[in-house]
């Protein structure tokens, strides 16, 4: 089973690294102070949560404690997801 942050990561390497090394991707890695993402790059990791995950982001929920590393979104989407949805999910 994979884990928020694994799928994330993958996500993030596989669409913003493209080629470069991931190994400094550490789980509270800033994407911002690595200039990982730009903001066009948050709106495709958010849409990527949304759907991976069946969450909806508000705008107000669009800041970096919630979204700047692999532990944020992790933490933030655990907050999101009803109890059990997870694992339903992971499942899929």
């Amino acid at each position: 089973m994979q884990t928020i942050k694994t799928q994330v990561k993958a996500f993030v390497i596989d669409n913003f690294l493209m080629g470069r090394r991931a190994d400094g991707l550490g789980d509270d890695t800033s994407f911002l102070e690595r200039s990982i993402l730009d903001s066009t790059g948050f709106l495709e990791l958010i849409a990527f949560l949304e759907e991976r995950f069946g969450i909806q982001v508000a705008d107000e929920e669009m800041i970096p404690a919630n979204l700047d590393s692999l532990n944020a979104i992790e933490s933030y989407v655990h907050r999101k997801l009803p109890e059990g949805a997870l694992l339903a999910k992971s499942r899929t």
